[in-house]
């Protein structure tokens, strides 16, 4: 097997050459004059190349080498924490100018709190162990030879998302730490802060002797150099799209690169007839208002007919500024104790991302599985309950990639899971599902070593 590079190692992190090199355009800055589809796809494609020997470099460093990486970054976010924010000032404020809802300002919105959690889950990923070179399965088969499947890295990944800054970081970070170089598409919207945080990026991997063309964008070309970059098949191993329904989407019909598909949250709570008023009370408004923006956030409510939560439930949401679209049963029971609008199917199949949550009624457990069939996107379901059996018929019922019992579903989430980051939620039942840490950024190879077997 390669030996691991250490901090030692010599790292050569120059461009592989071409016959057509030459034509290759420099990276132009945000806002410069556009090159023709010609000079945006040599460009990308000049990234992907870099990315590719980068990775090179970073499948054999050691854990020792990328937890220092991991580390110079969390530090220069903080040195330069006022530059940051000033370029994420600028985002906002362009945001607002051009009417982008509440919501998504407030994922696009960098505070000083907000890097320090990017810093501390840079801090956690270092604390991890290295998924690289773990040992999946192994045995010997009667004819000698010694077989082992082990986690190597993906080699290229590529992320498209958009309005998401903290993700350039958690992305990033899990890339180098399992091994991976990564290209990034952040979107014009976080273009100044995006541009600002893999400038860092790049510069804290050089600091300490890696190729900082294991982190690369492609923000600069625009949705053409998004366009090329889902055609890039052979020069990038994996495509993960992170945003709204119309960009996962957008990205899966039109990648000829192997998608990671993570989806949108409709999420559902069910509150069963045993389920307690102060637990009810405490997770739903948690689930739905700690930051309504963000996918695991809760959307649907069902509540059981004879639950008698229901009231004190509604009063602590529109009390938080929720607005409920309830449908005529739940309208029923509240008797005009708090204000509502009415629901309809739109409602029940909505990601609001906002302060708005659709309220049904259901008679059983079984009602509420069906709902949450027909209108779930997979993401994550929740039950608040006393009762044992339905919890478990809960577990079994539900096929969504995170199914949660007695708490809030704002712990779908990869550092809240302990995987220290995420780069996102997959839905999807191939590779990976649910939160995407380090181990998902991996895949496997076989090892075989005989002494000189020959198959009969």
């Amino acid at each position: 097997m390669t030996e691991a590079l250490t901090p030692d190692s010599p790292v050569k992190t120059d461009a592989p050459t071409s016959g057509n090199a030459a034509q290759v355009p420099e990276t132009p800055e945000l806002g410069t004059v556009p090159l023709t589809p010609e000079q945006v796809e040599a460009a990308v494609h000049s990234i992907a190349d870099r990315s590719r020997q980068a990775a090179r470099h970073m499948g054999q460093a050691n854990r020792a080498w990328k937890d220092r990486a991991l580390r110079a970054i969390g530090v220069a976010l903080k040195e330069q924490q006022e530059s940051i924010l000033a370029a994420n000032a600028k985002d906002v404020e362009s945001g607002r100018s051009n009417g982008t809802s509440a919501a998504l300002l407030d994922r696009l919105t960098l505070t000083p709190a907000r890097i320090d959690g990017l810093v501390a889950a840079l801090e956690n990923l270092a604390g991890l162990p290295d998924p690289v070179g773990n040992v999946v399965r192994g045995q010997t088969l009667p004819n000698g030879l010694r077989l082992r499947q082990i986690n190597v890295p993906m080699g290229v990944v590529a992320a498209i998302y958009e309005a998401r800054p903290n993700v350039t970081v958690d992305i990033a970070g899990l890339a180098l730490k399992s091994g991976n170089a990564v290209i990034l598409r952040g979107g014009s919207a976080a273009g100044h802060t995006n541009a600002a945080l893999v400038t860092i990026l790049r510069d804290a991997l050089e600091s300490v002797g890696l190729p900082a063309d294991a982190v690369q964008t492609v923000d600069q070309f625009g949705r053409e150099g998004a366009n090329v970059l889902m055609r890039a098949r052979g020069r990038v191993d994996v495509l993960i799209p992170r945003g709204g329904r119309e960009l996962i989407q957008t990205v899966v019909n039109n990648s000829s690169v192997p998608v990671i598909e993570t989806g949108e949250g409709n999420v559902h709570i069910f509150i069963d007839e045993s389920a307690s008023e102060d637990m009810a009370v405490d997770i739903l408004l948690n689930a739905k208002t700690q930051r309504p923006s963000v996918c695991n956030t809760v959307e649907t409510l069902l509540v059981h007919s004879k639950s008698t939560v229901l009231p004190a439930v509604a009063v602590a949401l529109r009390s938080a500024g929720v607005t409920l679209h309830v449908d005529s049963r739940i309208q029923g029971a509240l008797s005009g104790a708090v204000d509502t609008v009415p629901a309809d199917d739109l409602d029940w199949a909505t990601e609001y991302m906002d302060l708005d949550l659709a309220v049904a009624m259901v008679d059983s457990l079984d009602d509420a599985v069906a709902h949450i069939r027909k209108w779930s996107t997979g993401h994550t379901e929740a039950i608040l309950t006393n009762n044992l059996a339905n919890a478990e018929k809960f577990i079994a019922d539900i096929d969504s990639a995170a199914v949660i019992v007695n708490a809030s579903t704002r712990f779908t989430d990869g550092g809240e899971l302990g995987l220290g980051a995420e780069v996102g939620i997959s839905t999807q039942k191939l590779h990976a599902r649910g939160p995407m840490g380090l181990t998902e950024l991996t895949t496997t190879k076989w090892i075989v070593q005989g002494e000189g077997q020959i198959r009969g």
